[in-house]
């Protein structure tokens, strides 16, 4: 740990946030006091998760919109390793019925404003992808950042659904807190992507391990700390090569 106290520094950009430390201690505070959400075993972030949380029917019918209307999953920045994340994503649309009843039940677990939430984003995962080592927060020295500021500001809070069981891989690792979790349909995990104070924690970096044997779909929503605003976003697929997409 730096002289500071903050165990992130030289890690990330981004420093310590009133309005993000507040939507921290709102929403564990809420989540707590809801017997249905489990406490995860780690202290390096405040994790947690919620056991069936969505029904078959609804996982069967994420799964059918996600094979209907995917896409190569793309990144906010470029990387030159092709096998950096080589999944398949589909962004369901918040205004169906199906997904927006999914929506409002999520946003109002965490106790968060609906219009705070990106889109919810499908994926999958074949045999053999993956996603490496990466945090959902924007570090803030970033290109992209400015963009980001304006559309809504940092990621809080994250919140993802299995949809289904995989027979081998597929985990979601996060190396530095210490815990993985295995694909369990209808399983609902939630993070805080912030420290205690607002700043981006680096013990949130995660891993979307490689799929052994069988398909993994997921779908995940992202919170930012204000309203979020839909705009156009220059994204990259793996291996360096652009692709526009808003």
């Amino acid at each position: 740990m730096s002289k500071n106290g903050n165990k992130n520094d030289g890690r990330v950009s981004g420093g310590p946030s009133p309005v993000r430390a507040k939507i921290c201690r709102d929403v564990v505070a809420r989540l707590e006091a809801n017997p249905a959400v489990r406490r995860a075993k780690t202290d390096a972030a405040q994790m947690f998760t919620v056991p069936d949380f969505l029904s078959e029917a609804e996982c069967d019918a994420l799964i059918d919109l996600i094979d209907t209307n995917s896409r190569p999953s793309t990144l906010l920045a470029a990387s030159e390793d092709p096998e950096y994340r080589t999944s398949h994503s589909s962004d369901l649309y918040r205004w169906s019925e199906e997904i927006l009843a999914i929506d409002q039940r999520i946003a109002s677990l965490l106790g968060i404003p609906e219009e705070n939430a990106e889109t919810l984003q499908g994926q999958r995962y074949a045999v053999n992808q993956q996603f490496r080592a990466h945090c959902d927060y924007f570090h803030e020295a970033s290109a992209y950042w400015p963009k980001m500021k304006e559309t809504g500001g940092q990621r809080t809070w994250t919140a993802m659904a299995y949809l289904n069981d995989v027979a081998e891989g597929g985990a979601t690792w996060f190396p530095r807190a210490g815990i993985r979790f295995k694909p369990k349909r209808g399983m609902l995990v939630i993070w805080n992507n912030m420290c205690a104070d607002g700043t981006p924690n680096y013990d949130t970096l995660h891993e979307g391990m490689r799929v052994l044997d069988g398909t993994k779909y997921i779908v995940t929503k992202w919170f930012r700390e204000g309203a979020w605003i839909k705009d156009y976003i220059q994204t990259y697929v793996a291996g360096g090569i652009e692709n526009a997409a808003d």
